[in-house]
């Protein structure tokens, strides 16, 4: 069957179906795009007949994509994401002022690097605009591939299979026990398992490779987990028992860099090499790096180097 996508396919029908999936909803949709439902719902009948085929299966509870659906939804998402940049680069075109950044950044990442990144961009390049998508390694692998992220920084995880990007080692994110300033264990020259394990320990659960990483960590030192350890979601809690209590935190020091900087809070020495856990960037080499992504990572390699000099991270 012959279809004349090229003459008759618009940029306001990959908007519709992106939304469709996205929203999985005719009436969210609707709402999304800002258009009344029976207009949406002549829209979609419109370009299932232009491209000749069902796009949507509908359910009482909604909207699900055919196979052909999800095939023009991955075409929608990746179009309208490359006019998008388009139009941040002709945007920027005629001035010498370098286009913003969108920066995907794991956890630790965003929490222990980031602010010291924003405040030095914001001296050497204050129109330098950046938006920070946090996420998961997959989530935001995805974005990458579609142009949604300029670069990610975080852990780097060994892919699963090739995928062609660049992965840069730039820093480690090792596991450490973390105390207040004035925790009785820093009295002691190195402390026992045993001596650890009197104290709670607050155990973050944001990812569950990091909770992995952290399961391996404890076992390596000898540390049996109890039931009155406590697990967390969230950083600001984990923070707050450190600074209010005697309980440890098990987790990257890279998390709390600013109380480690601040001498609020301290990492105990445990005298034993453990594993780096490499960190680092990972780029899209099809799609090249603008300006703004190249000047964040200079501006990231000195503010590592940095840190490295305090001792808040560690070099590879």
């Amino acid at each position: 069957m012959t279809r004349a996508l090229r003459r008759l396919l618009k940029y306001r029908h990959l908007e519709i179906i992106d939304a469709l999936v996205r929203h999985r909803s005719l009436t969210r949709a609707s709402q999304g795009l800002g258009v009344s439902q029976p207009a949406l719902t002549r829209a979609l009948r419109e370009i299932e007949t232009l491209i000749g085929e069902r796009l949507f299966d509908r359910h009482p509870r909604g909207l699900a994509p055919t196979a052909a659906g999800m095939a023009l939804a991955e075409f929608a998402r990746q179009a309208l994401s490359d006019v998008s940049q388009l139009e941040a680069t002709l945007d920027h075109a005629s001035s010498a002022q370098a286009p913003p950044v969108t920066l995907g950044a794991l956890p630790v990442a965003a929490a222990g690097l980031l602010p010291v990144i924003v405040g030095r961009l914001q001296e050497l390049q204050p129109k330098l605009g950046m938006t920070l998508v946090e996420g998961r390694t997959e989530d935001l692998l995805a974005r990458l591939d579609l142009g949604e992220v300029d670069l990610i920084l975080g852990r780097l995880y060994p892919p699963a299979l090739a995928d062609g990007f660049h992965r840069t080692v730039l820093y480690a994110e090792p596991i450490s026990l973390l105390v207040r300033a004035g925790h009785p264990l820093l009295q002691q020259e190195q402390p026992s398992p045993s001596d650890l394990a009197r104290h709670i320990m607050v155990l973050p659960t944001f990812s569950q490779r990091v909770a992995l990483d952290i399961a391996g960590f404890l076992q390596a030192i000898g540390v049996e987990p109890k039931a009155s350890n406590l697990a967390s979601t969230s950083i600001s809690f984990i923070r707050e028992m450190v600074l209010q209590t005697d309980a440890i935190a098990v987790m990257p020091r890279l998390m709390v860099a600013g109380d480690l900087a601040r001498g609020q809070v301290r990492a105990i020495d445990l005298h034993c090499p453990m594993p780096a856990r490499p960190a680092g960037i990972i780029t899209n080499p099809r799609r090249g790096l603008t300006s703004g992504a190249e000047i964040l990572i200079r501006t990231l390699r000195a503010t590592i180097s940095e840190m490295a000099g305090s001792g808040l991270v560690d070099i590879i």
